[in-house]
Formats: C-alpha cells, sequence, structure tokens
C-alpha cells in the first residue's frame, strides 16, 4: 500500500484537494480533524487541558481553541507541551486509520497534514503531496475568513514553512489556482504515478 502526504501552507486549497483524492476511493485520513476529535466534549486532551488552562474548556465541556491558542501564543512552551501529548495521540488515531485500509484492501492512503514537513511526517510517507497557489490568491482566500484579520494571518503564515520550500521538497505539485477541473486533472496524474511505482 501507498502512503500519500498532502500538505499546503493556510489558504492553498488542500482540504479541497484532499476532497478529490477521497472521491478517487483514496481512504483520507485528516490530521486536523483528529486534533477536534481528541479537543471535542469528551475527547481525550480534554483533562489535560482542563488541569493546566481550566478557562480553556468552553461551557459544552470542549477545548475553545481560540482561548488555548491565546495561551500558546503568550509562551511558546505551552505549545511544545500540548504537542508532546497530542502529536501521540494522532499518531495512534493514524495507525488505526492504516489498519482499517490495510483491512479493506486499499492500495493507496492520504495523509492530510498541514505541518508534514515541519513535523518530519514527510519521512513516513512514500511520496510528498503539496497544494500551492500565488501568494495573492493565498491571502485572498484567508482573509475572506469570518474573524480573520491581517495580523493572525502572518502569524499564522509565520508557523509554517514558506510555500517555495514546500515545493522545492515535494515530490508532486498541485496547483488550485487555475480552477478545480485543472486541480482535479493533476490528482489523477498524481495518483496514476503514485500507483505506477
Amino acid at each position: 500500500m501507498i502512503v500519500i502526504g498532502l500538505t499546503g501552507s493556510i489558504g492553498m486549497g488542500k482540504s479541497t484537494t484532499a476532497q478529490m483524492f477521497a472521491a478517487r476511493g483514496v481512504p483520507v485520513f485528516d490530521a486536523d480533524a483528529a486534533v477536534h476529535q481528541l479537543y471535542a466534549p469528551g475527547g481525550r486532551a480534554v483533562p489535560l487541558i482542563r488541569a493546566v488552562f481550566p478557562d480553556a474548556i468552553g461551557p459544552d465541556g470542549g477545548v475553545n481553541r481560540a482561548r488555548l491558542s491565546e495561551h500558546m501564543r503568550e509562551d511558546p512552551l505551552n505549545l511544545e507541551v500540548l504537542t508532546s501529548f497530542v502529536h501521540p495521540w494522532v499518531g495512534e488515531m493514524r495507525a488505526e486509520f492504516l489498519a482499517r485500509a490495510v483491512a479493506d484492501g486499499a492500495k493507496a492512503v492520504l495523509f492530510d497534514v498541514p505541518l508534514l514537513f515541519e513535523t518530519g511526517g514527510d519521512a513516513q510517507v512514500d511520496a510528498t503531496v503539496v497544494v500551492t497557489a500565488p501568494a495573492d490568491v493565498q491571502r485572498a482566500r484567508v482573509m475572506s475568513r469570518p474573524g480573520m484579520t491581517a495580523d493572525l494571518f502572518d502569524t499564522l503564515l509565520s508557523r509554517q514553512m514558506p510555500d517555495a520550500e514546500k515545493r522545492e521538497r515535494a515530490d508532486f505539485i498541485i496547483s488550485t489556482a487555475d480552477g478545480m477541473e485543472s486541480a482535479q486533472a493533476r490528482v489523477d496524474a498524481v495518483l496514476k504515478a503514485v500507483l505506477a511505482r
């Protein structure tokens, strides 16, 4: 079974591209969705976060991600401590996903990971795919999101490897700047090339 790692900076169209792979029958593991599950009411990360940052737990019993992010920005060490717990839990969820895909006879799976290169996750996949778009397109997409500010956008970008470096390290590049049909054709080409390996 081939493991594909999909990544891309904020606003590049990574989630949409992951859906294109899923539509072609490739099981997708979404790292962000896994974290959301850990932070949801009753999630595995909730007791830990409640013990350290009680004000980051919302009225529903789940983690208030905006408040938690404030704590992360206040002291970068907080982020290191949190990820030291969360990353292994996400790893366990990914291993369970892989076991199911193997049992189902999948020829390929896709890991949708925003910080694939930053966390060394590219060492755990057979091929890396970077989703990209020009900087002005990226900025316009992100700034149209509710609650987004220029400062927040710049902060988010600063935590991510530059797009040019990601493209340099990628096995395959998919541009989302030329519309859905072009991106879908590229997904088909990438999948054909990966499965032929």
